[in-house]
């Protein structure tokens, strides 16, 4: 580079530090089980139009013209401060160069300063230290992870395995987060050498409870290896790219891409997917002496699955191979055959998204052989984990309790917290539903004249008449108590079924009034004042909202929206359907 161009080159970098002229960009960093995004890794672009635009070439400048420092400073100012602004839910991971820690240049407690003018907890953020920096040469150190550990942040090593020197770091600096480098991730489904350096590192993490993060996920057959071998937390193009706004950093063709739960968000612990604990896979070439190491590091397990291109083909029970190894010479014989020997081609597997009801009638059906059985849970037919008879029995007890607990007892249907769990589910995944508030028109004075118990049997039939319209297996179908229900959308045909209830209502709702009632079309009574008036025959109101989930904060908001929508339809002394177009509290 010439000397002209290397005075206009840090002449324009001086201009972009100066004016603060840099750009964060969040990317996801995804929970591999749920989908979920449970933190950003924050990364820097300079003005679009700059020739240091690319953080390569920003970084490789502030080197070259000895201003790494103020570079770096800069974008943790930018960045933090775009987080504070965005609050997206996570944690923020904030790239860090070890070495300059001991510039003279440093300026010790400018993050934690930083935060307390912002807002932002320490707890929120992660700083995440290169093994190797291209631009740092003196490395991560002891010092540099106790310097930020002592003041409450967590810790993450980037790259695990770009180095010499990963594990011995991982030893000595005990991080909370390891990233493994994206050169172990890119073909990981078709190299065996990758997937057990990857097997590797996550057994080392379980043991030293150490989250692991899969860096450059960028193909599908990545994402399925990845989850069998289980990694909990992934990074990459297929996940995520990096964007302006944390909140839609995740996209809806990612979310059919991978073996998550927001297909039936909020209610996720009611189908296999709840039961999924990661298990260490073999491959049907692996040694039948690899299964008993397998079954040494993973002794709660009685079977270890076997997988052919991401999929089970079988299963290696514990009792099989004591067998075999407890006869004369059967360790020696067999320890060295491939474990397709031993296999049994007959596992119980069921789809993540499957209903825990289902699963327990689908494992009470096989042959009593077979009821002990672990289950392998599988994501469109590739493996996620392995689930435990013993859990399912323990999760749907629960949910026997639970469902008890917070059903209405006159309808039998769930009430306010399962209704808002829900909510909060769906919005958290980012889904596309609609919320339609059932009321009833005229109920108080119709009980006044007939009584709780004929009123009781008209909200029974309310509730009745959502459960065989409304019911279907992306809805979810609710009472709030008295004669109010909800109904959480998510199909299409909404407004049919809606419309179909009102009208089997208004049918059947006039077999609880009198003749005399019938052909007056209502009675005198009593408003709520006391005055007298005439009350006409019993209506539907109902107001439906279609919550925006990238801006609608909690069930609080929707609460608050359906309330106002169920208003207006009411104004209507008929039965009447009300679709709010406000898609937020606020607009």
């Amino acid at each position: 580079m010439t000397t002209n161009r290397l005075q206009q080159e840090e002449a324009e970098l001086r201009q972009i530090l100066h004016s603060e002229s840099l750009f964060p960009v969040f990317q996801p960093i995804v929970d591999l089980q749920t989908g979920l995004a449970m933190g950003y890794e924050a990364l820097i672009r300079g003005p679009e139009t700059s020739q240091l635009h690319s953080p390569l070439e920003l970084f490789g400048a502030a080197l070259r013209h000895d201003l790494l420092h103020p570079l770096e400073l800069l974008c943790r100012k930018r960045s933090l401060e775009r987080f504070a602004h965005l609050k997206p839910e996570g944690k923020l991971f904030l790239n860090v160069t070890a070495s300059l820690l001991s510039s003279p240049d440093h300026q010790s407690g400018f993050t934690a300063d930083l935060l307390r003018q912002l807002g932002l907890s320490l707890n929120q953020i992660v700083i995440e230290l290169s093994e190797q920096h291209p631009f740092d040469h003196q490395g991560l150190s002891l010092s540099a992870v106790q310097h930020y550990r002592e003041m409450g942040f967590r810790i993450a090593i980037d790259d695990l395995g770009a180095g010499y020197s990963g594990l011995k770091l991982w030893s000595e600096l005990q991080p909370d987060y390891v990233k493994i480098d994206k050169h172990f991730i890119q073909g990981v489904d078709s190299d065996p050498v990758k997937r057990e350096f990857v097997r590797s590192i996550c057994n080392v993490g379980r043991s030293l409870r150490c989250m692991i993060i899969a860096e450059g996920i960028e193909t599908l057959e990545e994402l399925r290896v990845l989850q069998g071998l289980g990694v909990q937390y992934g990074q990459g193009y297929l996940l995520g790219l990096p964007l302006p706004e944390p909140s839609l950093a995740l996209d809806a063709g990612v979310i059919r891409a991978r073996p998550a739960a927001l297909d039936v968000a909020g209610d996720v612990t009611e189908t296999a997917l709840s039961l999924v604990c990661p298990v260490d896979a073999m491959m049907p070439e692996d040694t039948i002496r690899g299964a008993g190491v397998l079954f040494r590091e993973q002794p709660e397990w009685g079977c270890i699955p076997v997988l052919s291109d991401s999929r089970p083909v079988g299963v290696v029970r514990r009792s099989d191979l004591l067998e075999l190894f407890s006869t004369q010479y059967g360790r020696s014989l067999f320890e060295h055959k491939p474990v397709s020997r031993l296999m049994r081609r007959d596992p119980m597997v069921v789809e993540s998204h499957t209903r825990l009801e289902e699963v327990s009638r689908l494992l009470t059906d096989q042959n009593d052989h077979n009821l002990q059985q672990d289950l392998v849970i599988v994501q469109d037919g590739c493996y996620i984990g392995m689930g435990s008879v013993r859990d399912l029995l323990k999760r749907i007890t629960e949910l026997k309790i639970q469902n008890a607990r917070y059903a209405n007892p006159l309808t039998l249907l769930p009430g306010n917290v399962p209704i808002n769990r829900k909510i909060d589910g769906l919005l958290q995944s980012g889904a596309d539903f609609r919320v339609a508030y059932f009321d009833l028109n005229h109920f108080k004075p119709f009980n006044d004249r007939y009584g709780y118990s004929r009123g009781d049997q008209v909200i029974r039939l309310l509730g009745d008449l959502l459960g065989q319209y409304a019911e279907h297996q992306e809805n979810f179908i609710g009472h709030v108590g008295g004669d109010d229900f909800v109904v959480i959308f998510r199909c299409q045909d909404w407004k049919e079924i809606c419309e179909a209830i009102l009208r089997d209502f208004d049918h059947q709702v006039r077999h609880f009034y009198t003749d005399e009632d019938l052909q007056q079309g209502g009675f005198q009574g009593l408003d709520r004042q006391g005055q007298s008036q005439f009350c006409p025959l019993l209506g539907l109101a109902v107001g439906v909202v279609h919550p925006d989930p990238l801006r609608c904060g909690s069930f609080h908001e929707i609460s608050e929206m359906a309330a106002q929508a169920k208003k207006e339809a009411k104004q209507q002394s008929a039965s009447c359907i009300f679709e709010s177009r406000r898609r937020t509290l606020t607009g």
